[in-house]
């Protein structure tokens, strides 16, 4: 049996890598990372790609374990995803906001945020918030490109709730502040990564913004976890979409 498919933990040297993805400015921010660590934290090694397609080329190489990215996976004909509310339910407060109903399938074709917006309130009597509509193009972009086979090795995350789940659930200060960063870059300390604040300069501020770079991080450690049978998912028993892609949000 394929190893990568499996829940079993890697055994050491096992010369497997696991890649978090975050969308930025530039493209697409990749964290990678070898699993497990042969002795003590694992170097995080970030680098760019300017499309999702070079993302997921790297399912080609026999190293890739498994890819996590903070980027909705299927799309509902209507309304929201099982697994919006339930990622919402578990946040503190003020972190709810962080979990957003991403564009239905019939939006696909729209030119701006109006036109969405229009038509989600004609077809649904329920619009779309900018914020969603801001990422639509990245959302399309993934949904253009994969499979509902690949979804053993492709994944969605969700950065808040991975962080907020690894702090058993004491709220964290906003990911925007320094005092956010340092209490990110703790917990992903804590979890197996060599985490530092001089990842923050690798790229320009125009290509990847400092969050990015904690929350590619975040998909990491959650990818890692999956293949260990670590992680979680919301909802357990996930629907599919139209196209057959599970919507379901790990963490």
């Amino acid at each position: 049996m394929d190893r990568r498919l499996t829940q079993e933990p890697w055994p050491d040297g096992a010369g497997l890598f696991c890649i978090g993805v975050d969308g930025c400015a530039a493209g697409w921010l990749m964290a990678e990372a070898e699993i497990p660590a042969t002795d003590g934290l694992s170097e995080v090694r970030f680098s760019l790609a300017a499309t999702w397609q070079a993302v997921q080329a790297r399912l080609a190489q026999p190293t890739t374990a498994m890819i996590a990215v903070d980027m909705p996976i299927g799309l509902a004909e209507s309304g929201q995803r099982a697994c919006e509310p339930a990622a919402r339910k578990l946040l503190p407060a003020r972190r709810k906001s962080s979990v957003f109903t991403p564009p239905r399938r019939y939006m696909r074709d729209c030119q701006d945020w109006a036109e969405a917006n229009a038509r989600g309130q004609a077809t649904e009597g329920k619009g779309l918030s900018h914020q969603a509509w801001n990422i639509a193009h990245k959302i399309f972009e993934i949904d253009a490109c994969l499979a509902p086979a690949e979804q053993d090795r492709i994944i969605e995350a969700h950065p808040e709730v991975i962080f907020h789940r690894r702090s058993g659930w004491s709220p964290l200060p906003s990911k925007k502040t320094s005092e956010g960063r340092e209490a990110r870059l703790a917990l992903l300390r804590a979890n197996g990564l060599a985490a530092s604040d001089n990842w923050f300069a690798l790229f320009p501020r125009s290509q990847v913004a400092r969050d990015d770079y904690l929350d590619a991080a975040a998909c990491l450690v959650l990818a890692r976890d999956r293949l260990a049978g670590r992680a979680l998912c919301l909802p357990e028993t996930p629907e599919r979409d139209s196209r057959g892609l599970a919507m379901e949000i790990w963490y």
